[in-house]
């Protein structure tokens, strides 16, 4: 039986027409919010995503568009507002990883620019048009899906290490700017097996064993092991909690306090 944490809530989550975005979509819907379902390219994907939260009895609006765009940003947002009148709680999970790429001797400029624009200044644009219409109700919360890369670095693609390191950094910036209103805390997400990391190069060819050596929980993450911690972090039982980083990644890297 489901709980109803988000009974009436309207929960806008960015790239939920695949992979964790639309896992994340159902497991909020199956809690009790409406969505708003984005996509930039995954136009089929988005309606899968809306029709299965409708079938949970809740409302979906699809909005298209790219983040890295402020217009697209604002855009969707007026779309948002129009369709449900508030938004109750962000959850900024686009990100790129610069998928294609092996190595950092793999050093182009647009895919350096490409990986900044989308995963910095697309989360900054979100949480800033977003974020300022909940402010002036209690209770609004802004999830940011970062990643456990910034505890070990990437020898792979360094400007995506730096991107969502970036990210901690929007995240103390808004936790205190949108403060008491508005909670703005990050994920640390493991690696997740989606589909886009089953087709990456070095995860086909040996990095996948490598983490699961250093995983002290024994397995790869599945996207199904990071919704508790993102809702978690999305509801009034995290009320206390704001400008943090919540690191879940079965253990492979354990800081100090």
């Amino acid at each position: 039986m489901s709980s109803s944490r988000f009974e009436d809530k309207t929960v806008f989550v960015t790239g939920s027409g695949r992979g964790f975005g639309a896992v994340l979509a159902r497991a909020f819907a199956r809690e009790g919010a409406h969505l708003v379902v984005h996509y930039h390219t995954s136009g089929a994907g988005a309606q899968e995503t809306a029709a299965a939260v409708r079938e949970l009895g809740r409302r979906a609006l699809t909005v298209q568009g790219d983040i890295a765009s402020l217009a697209d940003v604002r855009r969707m947002t007026e779309e948002a507002l129009a369709e449900f009148g508030q938004v109750d709680v962000l959850v900024n999970n686009v990100g790129d990883m610069a998928i294609d790429q092996r190595s950092w001797r793999e050093f182009d400029e647009k895919v350096i620019t490409h990986t900044l624009d989308v995963d910095v200044k697309g989360t900054m644009y979100m949480i800033h048009e977003v974020g300022q219409t909940m402010m002036e109700r209690p209770g609004g919360s802004i999830v940011n899906i970062g990643s456990q890369v910034v505890i070990a670095g990437s020898p792979r693609a360094p400007q995506y290490a730096a991107a969502k390191y970036a990210l901690i950094g929007l995240t103390k910036s808004y936790a205190r700017a949108f403060a008491p209103n508005v909670r703005v805390n990050t994920l640390g997400a493991a690696f997740m097996e989606t589909e886009a990391l089953r087709n990456r190069h070095d995860w086909k060819t040996g990095r996948r064993e490598e983490v699961l050596r250093q995983t002290p929980l024994g397995r790869i993450a599945q996207p199904e092991d990071m919704v508790g911690p993102t809702l978690f972090l999305a509801s009034a039982e995290s009320g206390f909690v704001t400008g943090q980083y919540l690191l879940c990644n079965g253990g492979l890297a354990m800081v100090g306090a």
